[in-house]
């Protein structure tokens, strides 16, 4: 797979990242009301992950040929951002609001790290943005030919994606959270804002599939 592919790839790629969307707007609301993003930026990397694997499988053709599979995965990646956002709007805690101890207990304990995670891999892998890039773009940027089984091609470009993904995202998170750290009404209203623009992404998805 040549070096150019890649990197034709990765330029696509970080320009969609780059985007403000519903990772962003969960990102950023993960930075305000948890001690780490970690687990925020984890559980959107996990969904990719599971994109990746999805495509590497082959499943991306049968998608391509029926239409109704790819609105069906678009109306409930919508309908669980607003959800999300929703629930962001009606809790929009402020950094002061973690616990002081190391480890974190409560709603700041492994069970909420572990929900931290899984909507995370909720709204990265039914984000309709992922969507469109791992299922339409990322297989026209394969070599068949060239040595690389596709499955491998598809992997490698996954990877590079979601290296991406991590890198930005746990900058937005952890910018938000060291800018906004000793403005806790600024952070309220940024939180806010997140939960707004996810319920705002939804909304216009929804139109958008049942129009």
């Amino acid at each position: 797979m040549a070096v150019s592919s890649i990197t034709a790839f990765w330029a696509v790629s970080v320009l969609l990242i780059l985007v403000p969307g519903a990772d962003w707007a969960y990102a950023i609301s993960a930075g305000l009301r948890d001690r780490s993003v970690a687990p925020a930026v984890g559980g959107l990397l996990l969904g990719y992950v599971g994109l990746t694997a999805v495509v590497a499988a082959g499943i991306a053709a049968v998608v391509a040929d029926h239409p109704a599979v790819l609105a069906a995965l678009t109306l409930l990646g919508a309908l669980y951002l607003i959800y999300l956002g929703v629930t962001t709007l009606t809790r929009p805690g402020t950094p002061d609001a973690a616990p002081d101890d190391a480890t974190g207990s409560g709603a700041h304990g492994p069970s909420s790290r572990r929900s931290r995670v899984l909507q995370g891999a909720g709204i990265s892998g039914l984000n309709p943005k992922a969507l469109l890039l791992f299922l339409a773009l990322l297989p026209q940027f394969t070599q068949p030919g060239t040595g690389w089984p596709l499955a491998l091609q598809i992997s490698t470009l996954g990877l590079v994606h979601i290296l991406s993904c991590g890198a930005i995202y746990l900058c937005v998170g952890v910018l938000a959270r060291t800018v906004l750290r000793t403005r806790p009404a600024a952070a309220r209203a940024v939180t806010r804002v997140s939960g707004a623009a996810m319920v705002v992404i939804g909304a216009v998805l929804v139109i958008e599939q049942l129009t």
